[in-house]
Formats: C-alpha cells, structure tokens, sequence
C-alpha cells in the first residue's frame, strides 16, 4: 500500500478525473461504491445502495453509526467488518485485497458520504494504489430531522439559506468555527452536527458572542432511528434540557425559525409566479 498521504497529494494535483464527464450519481460502475446509508431507518437507503449491499461479499461500514437492522436485512449474506478504530494503514489494504482477490466490497458510511464522511481520503488512497472507486449519495442526517420536524430548512421570509457546520474541537481549530456567524446573519437555517455533550458549550459560546438567548434551537437526537427524540429551546435554554435527558450520542441541532415553520411567507412558486408561467405557456402554444 502508498502511503495514504502521498496519494492525497497527488490527488489534489491531478487533473480533472475523466469519468465524471462519462458516469453520474446512481449509476454503477467499476470498483468500490462508497454508498450512504442514510441517517439510521434502514428505508432511507437509496434503492441503488441497496442493491450494492445486497450484492456485497464484504461490507465495510460505520460500525454503531449504521443500524444493525439495516446489516441484518440488507448485509446478512456478506462478510462485515466495522471501520471504528481502524486507520487508512488498515482499511484500504483490506478493501483492495478483497476487490483484487475478485470480491464485491462495498464501503457503507452513515448519513451521505459527502457531508462528514472523510470519505474522499480512502478513495484517493485506493485509487492511487490502482482500485477504482465511485460515491452513491445517501441521506444526510439534516434531511431526516427537517422530515421528522415537518418543515423545510428553507422557507420563504424566513430562511434563504443552509449551513452545514460542526463546532470547534477535535476535528476544528477555533479559528475555523463559523456558527457565530451563521447565526448572526439571521436568514440562515443553521445546522449542527455534534454531539450532545457539545451543545451546552456551544450555546455558551454564542450567547458570549451576543446572540439573542430566545433564538429558537430544536435538537434532534438519533434523527431516524427507533429512539429518536425532539427537544425544544432556546440558545438560553436547551443545554441544559439535554443535559436534563441525559443523552451522550450524536445529535443533530438546528438554530432558528424554519424548525418550527414560524412566520413564513407563500412561496411565488404556486402563486402570481404558477399563474403567469401557465397563461405564457397558453399563449405559445
């Protein structure tokens, strides 16, 4: 095996990867498929990451992160091999000596690979060591709370824009840690992925940085999942009700208005805009 550095460092100076002028997302291709698996209901699976796993001799995937159930019923005839404690040393020659051996590998990350996955670092590595790989999208954790809230993250005179941010820790420097700012800007649907033991500390850092302490805060834990509970608040209030619950996983916190679908406004969409688009499509026809 490269070292796994190496093979980041030519990635990064290589030119533009041919195929994605020749495939698209969904479509299966040669090699190993980085398949999402979705916030935790196993129906969240793609139809096409399904069939990947089904078709699978060895699954490689997020160990308590993925749902057992979804192992169970997608996985059961395939080798499995949790990634927790593994580093790329260790994964990648596991996954290219059971491709090169002729075996079907799929790599099976929660949520979508795209979104926190550090997904593209084992990719490069396998690639520069001669195995193709490819991404199949899945659902990220956001989507299956903004379901689970019965709301958009965007909404009309309320919310014209998205963050997907983490907080300052093990895997960012202070410096690079912008909810303040997302926050600040008022139209922006902030959301969170953490921890639980980090929202308490995270709403003391907002609320040091001058933000209104009634701005409304909705965490949603295990989005998905069989367990999966809603907390309300505020930036004021919240730590202290998930420290109240007594939660220690993974949680997804949204800040501001578009979790509770608060004062938003009809969309042009199927109004005056629907109207209009319909008498020009009379007219031309």
């Amino acid at each position: 095996m490269s070292d796994p550095q190496t093979a980041i460092d030519a990635a990064t100076a290589a030119e533009r990867d041919p195929r994605i002028h020749e495939r698209t997302a969904g479509e299966r291709q040669e090699g190993i498929p980085f398949v999402g698996a979705g916030p935790g209901d196993p129906g969240l699976l793609t139809v096409t990451g399904k069939e990947l796993v089904e078709a699978a001799d060895l699954v490689v995937h997020a160990g308590s992160l993925v749902n057992s159930e979804l192992l169970a019923t997608y996985c059961a005839d395939a080798e499995q091999v949790s990634s927790i404690g593994k580093d790329l040393e260790e994964l990648v020659p596991l996954m290219a000596g059971a491709y090169e051996a002729g075996r079907s590998v799929v790599r099976l990350h929660s949520g979508d690979p795209a979104v926190y996955g550090a997904a593209l670092e084992q990719m490069d590595a396998l690639e520069h060591d001669g195995v193709p790989t490819y991404l199949v999208p899945g659902v990220t954790a956001a989507f299956a709370a903004s379901a689970s809230l019965r709301t958009q993250l965007t909404l009309n005179g309320v919310a014209n824009h998205v963050a997907f941010t983490r907080p300052q820790g093990t895997t960012l420097d202070p410096s690079d840690d912008h909810i303040d700012e997302f926050v600040g800007m008022g139209d922006v649907t902030t959301c969170i992925y953490l921890g639980t033991h980090a929202i308490a500390e995270t709403m003391d850092r907002l609320l040091a940085g001058g933000h209104d302490p009634e701005t409304p805060v909705t965490v949603v834990y295990h989005a998905s999942w069989p367990d999966e509970d809603i907390i309300e608040g505020t930036i004021a209030t919240i730590g202290n009700r998930i420290e109240a619950a007594g939660y220690r996983a993974s949680a997804l916190v949204i800040i501001g208005d578009a979790a509770r679908k608060a004062g938003y406004e009809r969309s042009y969409l199927y109004g005056e805009w629907a109207n209009r688009t319909a008498a020009d499509g009379e007219s031309n026809d």
